[in-house]
């Protein structure tokens, strides 16, 4: 297993910025606008989803009271709206990118929100600290499937198997684990158990340098 560490792909919302609590919030209000209550057995359908998918699960739930063709735009009218209106950076966040800015180690953006709403992240985060992103849309397919982390790879011509991804979500670890990469989790909502190439920390105040290191050696 080669051992240099080639570069760091990020998710965006839950990882890197206080937005999952955002999207939470968008989803649970267009589902009272349905007389639905979101339970935890719908985070499996929302969390790391793209809009559409989201859209798709809360119109099957509705039983036909509305279309995804409908509820996908008003999901993401809400979601852009409160974004813009506040964006945090989660502890430790700021600091790992800078760092790795320093160290000369490429780093994506990979997310599955629309690219208004990637965009006002970067503003927020640095752009100088990403060397490309990908949004919802852009790929053929968006996470779980590998698509997107396979299209920022190819943007950064570096091989998965020298790469780590940095997830919280378990639609997310499955999207960049069938694209070769390794992971570095650091669960929001969902619980992610460790597995082979896999390392699982409480927050990104646990990740430096050294420990993607180890986790694009697979120890």
């Amino acid at each position: 297993m080669p051992t240099e560490l080639q570069a760091v792909l990020f998710d965006m919302d839950g990882t890197l910025v206080d937005t999952e609590r955002l999207w939470l919030r968008t989803v649970e209000e267009e589902a009272l606008g349905l007389g639905l209550v979101l339970t935890d057995a719908d985070l499996g359908f929302v969390l790391g989803r793209a809009v559409e998918d989201c859209a798709v699960h809360l119109a099957a739930r509705a039983a036909g009271r509305a279309e995804p063709s409908r509820l996908g735009p008003s999901l993401e009218r809400r979601f852009t709206e409160l974004v813009r209106g506040r964006v945090d950076p989660l502890p430790g966040a700021v600091e790992l990118l800078a760092a790795l800015h320093a160290a000369g180690v490429p780093t994506a953006l990979v997310s599955a929100s629309p690219r208004p709403v990637v965009d006002t992240v970067l503003d927020v985060l640095g752009r100088h600290r990403f060397a490309t992103s990908v949004a919802e849309g852009e790929t053929p397919r968006t996470k779980p499937f590998p698509d997107p982390y396979r299209a920022a790879l190819t943007l950064l011509g570096a091989d998965p198997a020298r790469c780590v991804a940095v997830e919280d979500t378990p639609t997310g670890v499955a999207s960049a684990e069938a694209a070769g990469c390794a992971v570095v989790a650091v669960p929001s909502y969902a619980v992610i158990p460790p597995a082979p190439r896999r390392i699982v920390v409480h927050g990104l105040p646990d990740v430096d340098l050294g420990l993607l290191r180890r986790a694009a050696a697979g120890s």
